[in-house]
């Protein structure tokens, strides 16, 4: 059996993440992807058995990218307000990069349960908390579960883009209008978040 192409194997995860995470073709055919990548599905089987397969290794590969640069982000050697912003610009720059990858994993994970997010890392995540519990005493941020003050985080930049399609119409803003309130996002996330 000949060994197997792994530059072939790769520009097929890219091509499939290009469709799914920045096209938005969360349903794309492995003939979709086939054809996108320029190899025939004969081909792109010879790699990955069935569309599932394919799927499940863009997945992991989403996670582990997900969790590495949240690792980075929270355990970076920052004050939390510095850090805060970083990973605001970090995630925001990502997530207009590849716009519908949040509802791809969300999907996902809602379809094939909680053995798939098992390898997110919490120590970077308890570390943070811990951090902004400290900024709370401080009066740099408003008492509550420092739970909530990275839910509110997390949400304040993943629903605008989640949701962009829809505010789009609702708004009545071209893509390039909307990317330009994106832009804008970062200081007015430190604002909400930040008493000063």
């Amino acid at each position: 059996m000949p060994l197997k192409n792994t530059g072939t194997e790769q520009l097929i995860k890219d091509t499939a993440r290009r469709l799914l995470f920045a096209e938005g073709k969360l349903h794309a055919t492995t003939q979709e992807i086939a054809d996108a990548a320029g190899v025939n599905r004969t081909g792109l089987h010879y790699y990955f058995r069935s569309r599932d397969q394919l799927i499940a290794a863009i997945f992991d590969e989403a996670m582990q990218e997900l969790s590495q640069r949240l690792n980075d982000c929270m355990m970076a050697d920052q004050p939390f307000k510095a850090k805060t912003k970083h990973i605001i610009r970090v995630f925001l720059r990502h997530m207009v990069a590849f716009p519908y990858q949040e509802t791809f994993l969300v999907t996902e994970i809602n379809t094939l349960g909680k053995k798939l997010i098992a390898n997110i890392k919490s120590d970077p995540v308890k570390a943070y908390l811990h951090e902004a519990a400290a900024e709370m005493e401080k009066g740099h941020i408003q008492k509550m579960d420092p739970v909530h003050f990275l839910m509110n985080l997390f949400s304040l930049l993943s629903y605008p883009l989640i949701m962009a399609p829809l505010y789009k119409k609702l708004f009545q803003v071209s893509a390039k209008e909307f990317n330009a309130l994106i832009a804008e996002r970062e200081g007015i996330i430190m604002g909400m978040l930040f008493k000063k």
